[in-house]
This record gives C-alpha cells, sequence and structure tokens, in this order.
C-alpha cells in the first residue's frame, strides 16, 4: 500500500482561445504555471518533487523537451528528471500514466504529470525545398557558392509550411471524419446544438459556483493577470446556432457551435505515493484503479477510443455503468461526444459534464486528459461521490479511460 499512488491535487490555466491571452506566451512557460500552482496551493518545496512528465504536440522548436524547461522555469531542482511525451490527445494521461508506473515501481514518490500545448506559438517554417537549400547554405563555402544559392532561390520558397490538423494516414481532418460520423449515426444539427449549448450553461453555472475556480491558477502575462477561461458562451440561444453556416462541409451539421475551439492551456496533476503523502500529511483525492489505453483504425474510428477504453477500464476496475457517479468525456464535437452515447447508452449520461465540457472551456489537446481527471476527482468531493471515469479521444485513432474512486470512500483490498 505504500507504493500505491493518489492523486493529491491538481490544476490548471485558464483556457484561453488561440490569440487571446496567452498569444505571448510558450507551452513550457504555461506548464510552468500548473507546476507552481501545485507547489504553492500544496505547501511543497521543489526538492521534494521526484520527476516530472508534460505531455505536449504543439512544440516550440527551441524547447524539444518542454517538461524539462518548464521544471526548470518553475523553480524544480536540476537534478529532477522531465520529459515530455507526445501522443495527441491522450498526451496528458499518458503522462499520468507514466507517472503511476514510477511510483508504484519504487522509482519515484512524488511525480508531477499533465500537458501543455499553445496553439498561439505553433512551430511554422519552411517547405522541405527550402529547408534544403538553407542547410545547403550552412555548408557553402565561397562568395561563388553562396551567390549560387541564392540565385537558386524562387518566391515560392519563402512560403511558410504551417502544421496541419489533418491526419497523416488519412488526409482526413478531425471536424471532417466527425461529419461524416454524425451522418453515419443520424445525429442532426439541433442535437449538436442542444448539447454544445448545454455545455456552455453548464461551464458558466460552475464558473459561478466558484467550482472552476478551484481548479484553476491565474498566469501572468505580458498584459496582465489571466485568470478565468475565456470560451465561456452560454448567452448563446439554440436560434442563434442554428444560423451558423457548417464549417467542414458545405452541407454538413458541425459548426463553429458545436464544435471545440484551438485552445491555448496547461494542467497537471500531482501524483504520490500514499507513504509520501502521509510523511507530508497531504490527504489524497482519488485513486487510479484502471486505465485504459486503446487504438483503432484512424480511418474508421478516429475519435471512438473511448467506446473500446471506458467499458474495459470499467472491467478491470470491476465495477458497472450503473456504479459511476462522475463521467468526464471530452468534447472535441458535440457530434464526436453524442456518437460516444450513441454507442455507450448504458453510460449515465445526466451524470456527464456536470461543469461543463471542452465545448465550452476550450480544446487545448495535450492538456485534456489532466484537466478531465483533475475535474473528475473535484467532482467526486462536491457531490459526495465515489467512483467516476475520465475519457478522451485523440488523433491516431487513440483513445484512454481512466477510473478514480473518492480516497475518502475507497476500500482496502
Amino acid at each position: 500500500m505504500d507504493r500505491d499512488p493518489l492523486l493529491v491535487d491538481g490544476c490548471r490555466t485558464p483556457f484561453q482561445r488561440a490569440g487571446t491571452g496567452f498569444r505571448d506566451l510558450t507551452s513550457y512557460q504555461l506548464a510552468a504555471a500548473t507546476i507552481r500552482g501545485l507547489l504553492d496551493r500544496n505547501g511543497l518545496e521543489p526538492d521534494h518533487v521526484d520527476r516530472v512528465v508534460i505531455g505536449a504536440i504543439v512544440q516550440n522548436p527551441r524547447a524539444t523537451n518542454v517538461a524539462r524547461e518548464a521544471a526548470l522555469l518553475a523553480g524544480i531542482p536540476p537534478t529532477v528528471p522531465a520529459l515530455t511525451i507526445t501522443a495527441a490527445g491522450v498526451s496528458a494521461t499518458a503522462a499520468i500514466d507514466h507517472g503511476l508506473a514510477l511510483i508504484r515501481s519504487g522509482e519515484a514518490h512524488t511525480v508531477i504529470a499533465g500537458g501543455s500545448d499553445c496553439v498561439s506559438d505553433p512551430p511554422i517554417g519552411f517547405r522541405r525545398p527550402m529547408r534544403k537549400k538553407l542547410l545547403a547554405a550552412r555548408r557553402a563555402r565561397g562568395a561563388g557558392a553562396i551567390l549560387k544559392l541564392l540565385l537558386s532561390l524562387r518566391p515560392w520558397d519563402f512560403l511558410p509550411d504551417i502544421p496541419d490538423l489533418a491526419e497523416l494516414s488519412t488526409g482526413e481532418t478531425m471536424g471532417e471524419f466527425s461529419e461524416r460520423l454524425a451522418r453515419d449515426l443520424s445525429i442532426p444539427r439541433d442535437d449538436q446544438d442542444r448539447f454544445a449549448l448545454t455545455s456552455h450553461r453548464r461551464a458558466a453555472a460552475a464558473r459561478d459556483r466558484g467550482d472552476l475556480a478551484r481548479e484553476i491558477v491565474p498566469v501572468e502575462t505580458p498584459d496582465g493577470l489571466v485568470d478565468a477561461d475565456n470560451g465561456l458562451r452560454p448567452e448563446s440561444t439554440e436560434e442563434q446556432l442554428a444560423r451558423l453556416p457548417p464549417s467542414f462541409d458545405r452541407d454538413g451539421t458541425l459548426t463553429a457551435g458545436n464544435s471545440s475551439f484551438l485552445t491555448d492551456g496547461a494542467a497537471a496533476v500531482l501524483l504520490m505515493s500514499e507513504q509520501r503523502a502521509a510523511e507530508l500529511d497531504l490527504a489524497g483525492k482519488a485513486r487510479f484503479h484502471a486505465s485504459v489505453l486503446t487504438a483503432h483504425d484512424p480511418a474508421t474510428e478516429l475519435l471512438l477510443g473511448p467506446v473500446h477504453a471506458i467499458p474495459k477500464a470499467l472491467e478491470r476496475s470491476q465495477i458497472d455503468f450503473a456504479d459511476l457517479d462522475v463521467v468526464e468525456l471530452h468534447e472535441a464535437f458535440a457530434a464526436q461526444a453524442l456518437a460516444v452515447l450513441h454507442h455507450l447508452p448504458e453510460l449515465p449520461e445526466e451524470r456527464l459534464n456536470a461543469w461543463g465540457g471542452s465545448l465550452a472551456l476550450g480544446n487545448p489537446f495535450a492538456p485534456n486528459g489532466a484537466r478531465l481527471v483533475t475535474t473528475a476527482a473535484n467532482r467526486l468531493e462536491a457531490e459526495d461521490g465515489r467512483w467516476a471515469v475520465a475519457a478522451t479521444c485523440a488523433g491516431g485513432g487513440l483513445g484512454q479511460a481512466m477510473v478514480l474512486e473518492r480516497c475518502s470512500l475507497s476500500m482496502s483490498n
């Protein structure tokens, strides 16, 4: 039991629409804010941390190891290893998985794990022909060789190479796949709009109650302090959403109103062995009973990972759908979330995303899993529940589900 990993705490930055509050920051700066937040909130000294693991997708080329730069910036001692995991939308949960394994093996007692992405700072470069010419220029010797290279440049060589959101294996974007999903499952536009509006209104109610403030750490930016999410639109109406044009298909049903938006943000959790938590007089919020990572054909099941991961995680935890008090499901698109509910009718929809979801809060890719796990643990406390599942889909056809049990109600084996 001494090595049983506990979720002690979790926090996140405010989530900001890309190009707004965090437009002048980087992913490692956002990750550093969550690391510092966890230390400050729990009275931890930096040298109490044994390992930092951060998931990241949109990485600044100068920060090849986001976790390491974030840890150093947050004041973690340089002798503490830090590593970055890239696994699309399950990057944060993969980082948490790694942290859990370190604690169970005895290699670490305290791990900070999470994810960070700043879409406002994408790694824009040159296309491959230009990159080849630039590399050749570094090797060029003499005025003649340099002049020859300069004369070989063409105007189109200077066109930027902007990262594409399409799947490399299929060439299809998540929006295009979700459009196809909605069509195949006959998910109507008005159902998607209502689902999205519910997400915004639930998030706004949670904000007004102070529930979201429990997990947010403010971030200082060149323009001032950012201390709240800026994507919530609870004042929207179904009539307004119905007037929005389709985003991915001229005759489609997915719009900007029922799709998540590009988002900057970071989220992280504090994991500890039961022994270390007792030594530091810290109480665990939840235990991890199962974590299941699945993979599927991106051409046919790109965003349906939770459909497979959730039942396996419940089976591994020896509980049923009816036992779930809290369900936290990533909402990349309303159509995608509704498709998961279509395939898992046993999932208690009335317990789903009670504090709002990604459609309202934002979709910063890598951090989503850590945000879901944090919210699930907080909801268990606030709603006096015992069992929770947090699940997310990811690019490449990945999916992950984690089952948590509230510590104060858990039973020793």
